[in-house]
């Protein structure tokens, strides 16, 4: 109807992921690191001259996993 609003629902990742905030809130194995790693290239790709904010809640996981996150930052 004319006048109405278009409402979309986009997850609340997506829309942290628009802000340049990853957010790590489960234990790291090889795919979660897998996807965080890819969020941080792609965000890095589209501007590099900005900051990427990474914020961690997590109770552990896979030493090697956790490293390839370390090293891809």
């Amino acid at each position: 109807m004319p006048g109405d609003q278009y409402t979309q629902w986009i997850s609340i990742y997506d829309r942290l992921y628009r802000e340049r905030i990853i957010f790590l809130g489960e234990e790291v194995d090889d795919q979660i690191a897998n996807q965080i790693i890819a969020i941080m290239l792609y965000l890095d790709s589209e501007d590099s001259g900005k900051d990427i904010y990474l914020y961690i809640n997590s109770p552990g996981g896979s030493v090697t996993s956790g490293m390839a996150i370390y090293d891809t930052m």
